[in-house]
């Protein structure tokens, strides 16, 4: 504990260095984000750095692999995956930017990336072996054998575009994401002690490793990110991110645990996609703007609630999920 505790100190250290030298050259470069203009809350953030995600992934990506070795595959695999949906959403920030547009890349364009990449993490879990997965609330394991792969493509879908939906108020995303890491990192502990202990922990090192490197990383972001935000993390982080969380999610055996633990996550995306549907069928919105937390943003809740709100469902769901191992 003490090895990853430092390991998360000095992920912390040397994202916060970045994050004040990246937040100077994107000023300098006018690195900024558009913001859409019937988000009338939003209006005074026009122009805030976006693609912040750089300064906290990359640096804490680098940092695992040089405490961490090359050795590991789950580790590595995770941090290419993780990796690749960054660049996805570097794309996108980058023609948003260029454009001085919201619209990045093409719907079709960006699914059809997440899909090619979703569909290598499902192919590889198939191919060696990581098909048991835990019951949510239950101390029992499941095989998913070759249904691995179409659950582990749709999963990836989900979580990389609900981060993404949730990452739309200062420290909503990164909060939530870094209480979701550390209630996993609960639950991976406590399911290595009812499952034999040092085998399962040994396999599991190097993903716990880069569990605490992440959880540095996202405390250096949040650091410019409180309101009000000196910096949003852009798709280049929230892509990344769900990346992140998917990998050490299923490559632990917590695939099914994804959306109890990420249900803030499973909101953001149900009330849109609820929203859209409704509203072309009836004409009629069910809430007042979609993502559910511009809902609650609208009914006069702060930024600050919403993400403290978002934080502690989160908490609280993953201290009941790791009581059901004790």
């Amino acid at each position: 504990m003490k090895a990853y505790l430092i390991n998360l100190i000095l992920c912390l250290v040397i994202s916060f260095t970045c994050g004040i030298i990246f937040i100077k050259i994107a000023k300098r470069k006018k690195i900024g984000q558009t913001i859409l203009k019937y988000v009338q809350t939003h209006k005074g953030k026009n122009g805030t750095p976006t693609m912040g995600g750089l300064f906290f992934i990359a640096p804490s990506c680098l940092c695992f692999l040089v405490l961490y070795g090359f050795n590991d595959r789950l580790s590595l695999v995770s941090v290419c995956i993780g990796l690749a949906f960054m660049l996805v959403g570097f794309i996108d920030d980058y023609i948003k930017i260029r454009s001085h547009d919201n619209q990045g890349l093409k719907p079709y364009q960006k699914i059809g990336f997440q899909s090619a990449i979703a569909l290598i993490a499902g192919l590889f879990c198939y191919f060696n072996g990581i098909t048991n997965v835990y019951l949510p609330f239950l101390q029992k394991k499941i095989n998913l054998n070759y249904f691995v792969i179409p659950i582990v493509f749709v999963v990836f879908i989900a979580i990389t575009n609900s981060v993404n939906l949730t990452d739309g108020l200062d420290s909503l995303a990164g909060g939530t994401s870094l209480v979701y890491l550390a209630m996993l990192l609960a639950l991976i502990y406590v399911q290595n002690l009812k499952d034999g202990g040092v085998f399962i922990m040994n396999n599991y090192k190097s993903l716990v490793g880069l569990s605490f490197c992440m959880i540095g990383g996202l405390l250096a972001f949040l650091i410019f990110n409180v309101s009000k935000a000196r910096v949003f993390m852009g798709d280049t982080g929230s892509l990344s991110l769900g990346g992140f969380l998917g990998c050490i999610s299923i490559f632990t055996g917590n695939t099914l645990i994804i959306p109890i633990l990420g249900v803030t996550f499973v909101c953001s995306a149900v009330s849109v996609i609820i929203q859209v549907l409704v509203y072309k069928k009836t004409k009629k919105r069910v809430f007042l703007m979609a993502p559910l937390h511009h809902h609650l943003q609208m009914k006069g809740w702060s930024e600050t609630q919403v993400s403290y709100v978002y934080a502690l469902v989160t908490g609280i769901i993953g201290v009941l999920l790791v009581i059901c191992y004790l």
